[in-house]
């Protein structure tokens, strides 16, 4: 059954809502409607995902938790399967795990973890990608891989829904989104960081006509299966203004593009109400983004009755 790409929204924090607690913060993005509170995964100043996301799932009853996305060089997928299956359990369901090949070299570089070339993180993951779906299925499982190697593993506990988790992955380049559009259940179109910061030209690949080369890539993958996947778009601005065009003035030149353009990249939500209600059904019909992630407090209060509107719709 295809998926029906109705609009769902999420929030990515790096910790809780100032004055707030954490539980308290999760609670707050589940009363705004919200479907899921997100963590990267990084090195600088957030919280752990892993403990944020449990501490977030026992502390509500609706919201989905989950990562945007972990780096698979940072955790064997073994360790994180284990953990992963776990909250699975404990959040009965509410779990989503996303996962990518890294990209951030100053994570590289001050935590002496070894960065690879982009081929050998894309062909890591794969792998890890495979370990992780063997370890969510039933019964023992075995792998023979150059990164991994795995013997009659049974994957434990059992997950609360057979099968898993609803596995993002996330990219921005060729390769890593037609393996996600084989292999994905979420697939995050992003901007490809090849520098390993976010600069301008990530920013250019963020626009309007890359998204049209990306989401063909993820069709090239797919095949068959597109129309069973939910494509989810990581949105850096998000602002409700009568005035977007002046808005569009003052973030082209970070773009790099025309002040038009930016308002036509699903990095950004500018404008009324009205106005992104009518950009999100386009990006909907043109590419298929139905999930919007958010970040920050004041993003995630701002748009809630955006969200509050548009969601399930």
């Amino acid at each position: 059954m295809a998926h029906p790409r109705r609009f769902r929204f999420g929030v990515q924090l790096y910790g809780p809502f100032e004055g707030l607690t954490w539980a308290q913060t999760a609670r707050r993005v589940e009363e705004l409607g919200y479907s899921t509170l997100f963590l990267p995964d990084h090195f600088h100043q957030q919280w752990g995902p892993i403990a944020a996301m449990t501490a977030a799932a026992t502390a509500t009853t609706t919201l989905n938790v989950g990562t945007l996305v972990f780096d698979n060089d940072y955790r064997h997928p073994v360790v994180l399967h284990k953990e992963m299956a776990t909250i699975d359990v404990i959040s009965e369901g509410r779990l989503e795990v996303g996962i990518g090949a890294g990209w951030k070299r100053i994570d590289y570089e001050q935590s002496g973890i070894v960065e690879d070339p982009p081929k050998v993180r894309v062909d890591r993951l794969i792998e890890g990608v495979a370990v992780l779906r063997g370890l969510f299925a039933a019964g023992p499982f075995s792998f023979d891989g150059k990164h991994y190697r795995l013997s009659d593993l049974e994957g434990l506990p059992d997950p609360h829904r057979p099968g898993g988790p609803p596995l993002i992955i996330a990219g921005g380049s060729r390769r890593m989104l037609r393996f996600a559009g084989a292999t994905a259940d979420i697939v995050g179109v992003n901007p490809s960081i090849h520098s390993g910061a976010v600069d301008a030209e990530a920013a250019r690949d963020g626009m309007a006509d890359r998204m049209d080369e990306k989401v063909a890539w993820v069709k090239d993958g797919a095949g068959d299966r597109f129309d069973d996947l939910e494509i989810n778009a990581w949105v850096p601005v998000a602002k409700i203004t009568d005035d977007s065009a002046s808005m569009a003035e003052l973030l082209a030149p970070g773009f790099g593009v025309a002040a038009s353009e930016v308002l036509d990249s699903p990095m950004t939500l500018v404008g009324t109400t009205g106005e992104i209600t009518e950009r999100l059904e386009e990006r909907r019909d043109r590419w298929g983004f139905s999930y919007h992630v958010v970040q920050y407090e004041a993003a995630a209060v701002e748009m809630a009755p955006l969200v509050a509107e548009l969601a399930g719709r």
